[in-house]
């Protein structure tokens, strides 16, 4: 049995001057759901900044902190602090072994911290991670696409429908806006 308790899905959406993250509350151990009520989308720097993570939760919640460190020393600037992590995340031994994504944005850019250190900014607006990232990347992308929706409507029911299909996720949801 995989004995890595793990976080899921992470959606952000950026629409008609909106910027909304939702997350599912699941954690599994293995195969088991060891709770289902987490929160893995917040608001830092001051509610300036949505982040939500996903993979192993400890190396997580370290990226997380590293990256509000980051955040902290470059006076908020998303692009600057996400390069600077970046950097380090390629030089230091023990972050390269971080098992872990981040989902980041702020009024205006979103940014997928890669687990390989690499920082990627979406072209549609729409971003996912986690277990059932592309199942809600598909689903936001199809409501983008055919549909008059919120952001934050997008990124609840493209949560709900990746929660459908993936036994990673649940419907227990987190939502986030920045306006």
């Amino acid at each position: 049995m995989n004995d890595r308790i793990m976080g899921t899905t992470i959606i952000g959406i950026r629409r008609g001057g909106m910027v909304a993250f939702a997350g599912d509350g699941q954690v599994t151990l293995g195969a088991n759901v060891m709770k289902s009520t987490a929160h893995k989308v917040m608001r830092i720097a001051d509610g300036k900044v949505l982040a939500g993570f996903a993979g192993a939760v400890a190396d997580s919640l370290t990226l997380l902190e590293r990256f509000e460190e980051k955040l902290k020393q470059h006076n908020t600037n998303l692009t600057r602090a996400a390069r600077e992590l970046a950097r380090d995340w390629r030089t230091d031994k023990y972050l390269r072994k971080l098992e872990a994504m981040l989902l980041v944005a702020d009024r205006e850019h979103m940014l997928l911290l890669s687990g390989t250190g690499e920082v990627i900014e979406p072209d549609e607006g729409v971003a996912a991670i986690g277990s059932g990232g592309t199942m809600a990347l598909a689903a936001a992308l199809a409501l983008i696409g055919n549909t008059d929706m919120a952001a934050d409507e997008i990124a609840k029911e493209s949560l709900s429908i990746a929660a459908s299909l993936c036994i990673y996720t649940n419907n227990n949801v987190v939502l986030e806006t920045l306006e």
